[in-house]
Formats: structure tokens, sequence, C-alpha cells
């Protein structure tokens, strides 16, 4: 029995001619996305802007707007209430109170569960002060920093310097691109995702190295080829297999997407988007800057190893 082969072994695919085109494209969405940022802003989530957060399940469909009525009657500043994947699950968000304190929030919660009293099961209570909420937002802008960074040292090490600026811009771009989702489509922006974000710049990584590592082999075996048909070889070489892990991968995040309930809904979404424009990136933007800043032969032992090779004796 024949294996299923959903990309052949022999493509031959010029991505390196529409280099022009994808960069060009991956700038206006890179733009849109900063200026996004600065304009619309991220919708954040109670992780980073503070409040509390109450689940609740009632006997049958909820009432929505009896429920509005009944706590916004609390006094409690801005209150949001919405439906949470079935119709009897309700999410009700409080803003954080005046006085920063942990009394002053159970005070809130304490308000809400007398009102509602035990006709409600509560399923979730979460209450993040504003002061806790400002050192998340900082360590997770933080996380995302370093790990790029260490990408790039890692990649310098493994390879070349132009190999480590190909894989960061491409890491970069990456990155802007889900912040852009996040904006557009008004998603919630918590600590799950940045581990989203996380996820996909690994994601990303892995699916550059693949590229560069076949590169570097071809660089060895190729030694006059140009270097434009010699990327154009090693990613349709990779292809097949950057399809089959993305394809995988998208398997297992479309169920959970469907099957995993509200809480991991904007998770998964971002995960799902984070494999296309991940791969995306690591064929049409880490190849091109390759190509752009040149890449010597010598590449081939990568950066570490050619200075070993350098300092070692010949042999005789």
């Amino acid at each position: 029995m024949r294996h299923l082969k959903l990309i052949p072994d022999d493509t031959k695919i010029p991505f390196v001619r529409w280099r022009y085109v994808a960069v060009g494209l991956s700038l206006v969405v890179m733009i849109v996305s900063a200026a996004l940022l600065f304009t619309r802003g991220l919708n954040f989530g109670i992780d980073f802007e503070g409040g509390i957060v109450i689940e609740i399940s009632t006997d049958g469909p909820a009432d929505i707007s009896q429920l509005r009525t009944d706590i916004g009657g609390l006094g409690l500043g801005e209150v949001q209430i919405q439906e949470f994947g079935q119709a009897d699950d309700v999410l009700i968000r409080v803003q954080s109170p005046k006085d920063d304190a942990e009394d002053a929030s159970q005070q809130v919660v304490n308000k809400i569960r007398a009102k509602l009293g035990d006709t409600v099961e509560y399923r979730r209570v979460e209450v993040v002060g504003p002061q806790v909420s400002a050192e998340l937002v900082e360590d997770g802008v933080l996380a995302v920093v370093i790990s790029v960074a260490l990408m790039l040292i890692y990649i310098w090490f493994r390879f070349e310097w132009q190999f480590s600026l190909g894989s960061v811009v491409a890491l970069v771009h990456d990155v802007m691109a889900t912040m852009g989702l996040f904006c557009i489509l008004q998603l919630e922006f918590n600590l799950t995702s940045i581990a989203a974000i996380l996820t996909i710049v690994g994601y990303s990584m892995n699916d550059t190295v693949i590229v560069f590592d076949r590169v570097r082999e071809n660089l060895r075996k190729y030694k006059k080829m140009d270097l434009g048909d010699l990327i154009d070889l090693s990613v349709n070489q990779t292809l097949s297999r950057t399809v089959m892990t993305s394809g995988t991968t998208l398997l297992a995040l479309l169920a959970l997407f469907i099957f995993g309930g509200e809480v991991l809904r904007d998770f998964t979404f971002a995960m799902i988007f984070g494999i296309f424009i991940g791969t995306y990136s690591s064929i049409f933007i880490a190849a091109p800057v390759l190509l752009a800043v040149g890449v010597t032969r010598d590449a081939s032992t990568g950066g570490l190893g050619r200075a070993v090779k350098e300092k070692s004796p010949e042999k005789a």
C-alpha cells in the first residue's frame, strides 16, 4: 500500500520569486498592527486590567437583563455581564474598587453573593488588584522580549549572525501580527494570551530552524549554486515536513477550539492563527532576509563550529 503524500517530494515552487510581494505585505501588516496597538489598543482581561471576575451557572437559561438590573443597582462601578459558553453560564466582571485592598474586593464579592443568593452556582471567583495587574503586564512584556533575545543568541551560536537576523525578524513579525489580530478582533488579552504568543514564537522558531538546517546542508553540498536557487531548493525539500507538522497541529487545535470551552477559545484561536503566520514567516520572511544580507559558504559549519574549527590545528 502506497503512502499518502499531501506534498510531493520533488516540488519546485519558486518561493524566492515572491519575496518582494511577501515582504511588502508583511511590512503593511506590521505597520497596521503597530498603529492599532497605539490607537485601538488591546482588550485587556482581568489579569492586566485588574478587577473581579465571577462565573456563575443559573438554573435554566440566564436572564441577562435582570442580572444587569440586580447587580447594577449595587453601586459597584463598571459592571459587565455576558453569556459564557452555554445559555446558563454567565460571566460577571466588576472593576477594581478604588480602595486597592483585599478587604474591599472581598466586600464586592460578598455583595454580589448576597444579591444573587443560592439560586446560582458559583464556578469561579477571581480577584486581581491594580498593582498586581501592572506587575503582570511588565512580566508579560519581559517574558516575550527575553524569549526573542534568547532565540537570537541560540541561532547566532548554532548558525551565523545572518541566520540569527532572519529568524529574529520573522519572530518579531509573528508577534506583531498576533498582537494586531488581538486588536482587530478585540479578543481578551490575558496571561493565556502571553502563553499563546510564547508558544507561537517557539513554533515559528522550530520551523525556521528546520529550513535553516537544510540551507546549511545545501551550502556545504552545492558550492557554486546561486543562493536564491539554493534557498528555494531547501524550502521545497522541507515543505512536506512543514505541511504535515502544521496540519497535525491544526487538527489538535481545531478540536480544542470546538470542544475546549469558552475559557480556551481565544487562546486556541490565537494559536491557530500563529500556526499559519509562523509557517508563512519561516518561508517568506526568514529566508528572504538571509538572501538580502547574504551568507558565506563557511556558514555551513555554523557560527560556533567555525570558530572552533579556525582555532584547531590542521591535520597532517
